[in-house]
């Protein structure tokens, strides 16, 4: 069988050519081939007022089935964003002056902003000016981060919070 073989072999002898192996020049690394180009740290887009409203825009209200938009308690007008400084703020305005919903509005705001941001990002989240009857103590709390970790240790609360945010990532790709 092995004549037989021989002829079916079209090139017994083919010519070898150098080929580079994994240690020679593949960079190993993902670090590795990102230091090989030219300025690529610098190459990200920067994030402004409008991408951050994206994120919060459909936020859900904790009492209706609307969101945060609709309600006018959240709008771009009201986002800053300083992306060179990483620093974002957010002001939002509770439906009534007394809303007993306040804090935990501001809570799901802020928590959808520290999940959707790069990490650099300082979140500082607001009532805004005028609007609600605790604005100063409730607008204290929720730029603690001591505070803002015990509440969300709370299973009950972080519940209703991840309930608020739910299913509001599935807008950012359509608006892209």
């Amino acid at each position: 069988g092995g004549v037989e073989m021989a002829h079916l072999v079209q090139n017994a002898n083919p010519e070898l050519h150098h080929t580079p192996s994994l240690d020679e020049d593949v960079p190993r690394t993902v670090a590795q081939v990102l230091q090989g180009i030219s300025g690529w740290d610098e190459a990200r887009d920067a994030i402004d007022a409008h991408e951050v409203f994206q994120h919060i825009r459909h936020l859900n209200d904790p009492e209706h089935p609307l969101s945060l938009e609709q309600l006018n308690v959240v709008s771009e007008r009201h986002v800053w964003v300083d992306d060179a400084r990483s620093s974002c703020e957010v002001w939002f305005t509770p439906t009534i002056p007394h809303c007993s919903m306040a804090t935990l509005i501001g809570l799901c705001i802020r928590v959808k902003l520290l999940r959707s941001l790069p990490a650099r990002f300082k979140v500082t989240v607001k009532i805004a000016p005028g609007t609600h009857s605790s604005e100063h103590a409730v607008t204290k709390q929720l730029n603690d981060k001591e505070r803002v970790a015990a509440a969300l240790e709370n299973s009950h609360l972080l519940k209703v919070v991840n309930k608020c945010i739910s299913n509001t990532d599935r807008f950012l790709t359509m608006a892209a």
